[in-house]
């Protein structure tokens, strides 16, 4: 294993320097391990929190600032934060129009966030969550009751996150939250497995000619083994079970995420590819993002995440943010 780091012990609390010391704009408590909003939370404003194992950077802690979260809760790799954690990350969040939980659909991320949130009722601060569920690759999986939730988080975490800051009350915001997670869907294609520090080796084998068709974040398997091919034929593959699952029509918001391990010129070339089987099948894509928003280590692949779009999540989707991973319109 070749891996910039100090050690497999000190992965996090390494990055969680780094991220303090390179953005003045962020809180970062080494000994909660919390990322907040430097100025803190902001009065009468719904606070949002997420979280979930780390090694899916920039997920969620790049995502704290304007526009978007107001405090995030990294775990460990690949593992849930803890109740006490989460609670501490909702405190640094409410300003006293409670706060709403964004919580991926995985078993030990949902008891947590929602242990968390019972704790912090005892504390007169009420809490609601959103838990994402959009992969459309398979209907159970490892770590799961139901769909994974995967890159939809980070459209729920914007959308969610202007409709906050416009002043929307707690309710409000979380009705927004699930309307975006209900049109979403993600679908995600592996060529190699991220490798954990702690374990040294990648997470699954695949032969020199094999990929993973619908694989998770955390390299769970998918609905099935395929051979290598063409990037248009990935592409057309993940688009067609999307659109199985819920039709795409109309103006829709399209992410083309690596995971990770894929340079940026291989996934220029997939968003293409989705741009045209978009385009062919009728429907527009008016808003895109192309890069590394929700990672799976140094995973090789992509995800494509399509959302459809109305007139009232397109202006909260265009509406200012400033984050270390995502900025615009300030």
């Amino acid at each position: 294993m070749k891996k910039l780091i100090n050690s497999p012990d000190s992965v996090i609390a390494d990055a969680l320097r780094g991220m303090a010391a390179a953005h003045p704009s962020l809180a970062v408590d080494l000994e909660n391990r919390v990322i907040s909003r430097a100025g803190g939370a902001t009065q009468g404003k719904v606070g949002l929190v997420s979280g979930g194992g780390s090694g899916h950077e920039p997920l969620h802690g790049g995502y704290v600032g304007y526009g978007m979260l107001d405090a995030a809760a990294p775990g460990e790799v690949y593992t849930s934060p803890v109740p006490d954690q989460i609670l501490a990350a909702t405190k640094a969040a409410d300003g006293g129009a409670g706060v709403l939980h964004i919580v991926k659909n995985y078993t030990g991320d949902v008891l947590n966030f929602r242990m968390a949130a019972e704790l912090a009722d005892d504390e007169d601060v009420r809490v609601v969550d959103v838990v994402t569920n959009d992969d459309a690759a398979v209907e159970d999986s490892t770590y799961t009751a139901g769909r994974r939730g995967v890159g939809g988080t980070v459209f729920v975490e914007k959308i969610a996150g202007a409709a906050a800051e416009e002043g929307a009350d707690l309710d409000t915001v979380a009705g927004i939250a699930t309307h975006v997670n209900e049109v979403t869907r993600s679908f995600a294609i592996a060529l190699h497995a991220g490798t954990v520090p702690a374990a040294g080796k990648p997470g699954f084998d695949l032969a020199d000619d094999e990929v993973e068709l619908g694989v998770g974040i955390h390299g769970e398997p998918g609905r099935e083994r395929g051979k290598m091919a063409p990037i248009h034929e990935f592409v057309g593959y993940s688009l067609d079970v999307i659109h199985a699952d819920r039709p795409i029509s109309g103006d829709v918001l399209v992410m083309l995420n690596g995971q990770g391990g894929s340079p940026l010129i291989e996934l220029y070339g997939a968003f293409a590819e989705a741009v045209a089987w978009i385009e062919g099948h009728g429907a527009r894509v008016a808003r895109s993002l192309v890069g590394n928003y929700i990672t799976s280590l140094d995973q090789q692949g992509f995800s494509i995440s399509v959302m459809s779009l109305d007139d009232d999540l397109l202006r909260l989707w265009d509406a200012p943010v400033e984050t270390p991973a995502l900025r615009w319109g300030r």
